[in-house]
């Protein structure tokens, strides 16, 4: 690597509470994108910027980190346009993606490596390295040439190996959690007047997030759950959203009676709007 990149510290961290280090190898150098005099990543021929390739494991760590401040290269790429480095961030969610060449003279893109640097909490970090997985639809950790990736990266396979993994697993067994509070909460709720529709559709919604989880479909996964979430609020008695939006409707004395009929459409017209999640897997 370069003088810039042997700076880096190297080896690979997994399970951390603090920082997430991960090497991947690349395999296309897609897309084409460009600088700008600034050192943002902007769309590829725009007059006057500069050309980068960003690769496939840098396209699907920056689908997977969402939407973000726009990367900043604070190596730009020379006459290798696929060597560089930028950072970005995301909320509480920082990145750092550095691109070089580990054997072959950087001649095709199986030559290259990304060496990707995540900061924040390990829910977030987790979720975003088993996206990554799932984007790219293969192992990143596996390279072109094992004793060459494993020199410049200062870590043995099964190391890279065990550091993706324990993320991705993490992440699984935080989303398979939440499947099953909520399924809980079904069953919880069970017996009581004119909800079994809801409960129903809520049950349904998590054998979706189910099979979305099977799939490695995150984002799927996270749109079953917030349908279920929703259909749990409407069909919940001891919920305060239906009594708060019946009160400040009007200024009117209300019955128990005429509260309760109020509330339920309330709360009805509150479950029309999803939460706008983007899947971040498929393909564009």
């Amino acid at each position: 690597m370069d003088d810039e990149a042997e700076s880096v510290v190297e080896g690979t961290i997994g399970l951390d509470p603090n920082k997430t280090v991960l090497w991947a190898q690349v395999r296309e150098g897609q897309p084409q994108m460009s600088i700008d005099i600034e050192g943002r990543l902007r769309p590829a021929g725009i007059k006057g910027n500069s050309t980068v390739y960003l690769g496939d494991v840098a396209r699907a760590a920056l689908r997977s980190l969402g939407p973000a401040d726009s990367p900043f290269f604070e190596s730009k790429p020379g006459y290798d346009e696929q060597r560089w480095r930028f950072s970005t961030s995301a909320g509480d969610v920082s990145m750092v993606v550095l691109s070089d060449s580990y054997w072959g003279f950087g001649l095709v893109a199986r030559c290259f490596v990304n060496r990707i640097e995540i900061t924040g909490p390990l829910a977030l970090r987790a979720r975003i390295v088993h996206d990554i997985a799932a984007t790219l639809g293969r192992n990143p950790w596996e390279p072109s040439w094992t004793s060459r990736f494993e020199k410049i990266s200062s870590a043995t396979i099964s190391e890279h190996r065990n550091a993706w993994k324990e993320l991705i697993h993490h992440a699984r067994d935080e989303m398979n959690e939440e499947i099953t509070n909520l399924s809980e909460k079904v069953s919880a709720l069970r017996g009581g007047e004119d909800i079994e529709l809801i409960l129903n559709q809520a049950d349904q919604n998590l054998d979706e997030a189910r099979a979305a989880l099977a799939d490695h479909n995150a984002p799927a996964v996270e749109r079953a759950l917030a349908r279920a979430a929703q259909a749990l609020v409407e069909a919940d008695p001891t919920t305060e959203v239906r009594s708060s939006e019946a009160a400040a409707s009007g200024s009117e004395i209300l019955t128990w009676w005429d509260k309760t009929e109020k509330e339920e459409v309330e709360a009805s017209h509150l479950l029309e709007d999803e939460l706008p999640v983007v899947d971040l897997t498929g393909e564009e």
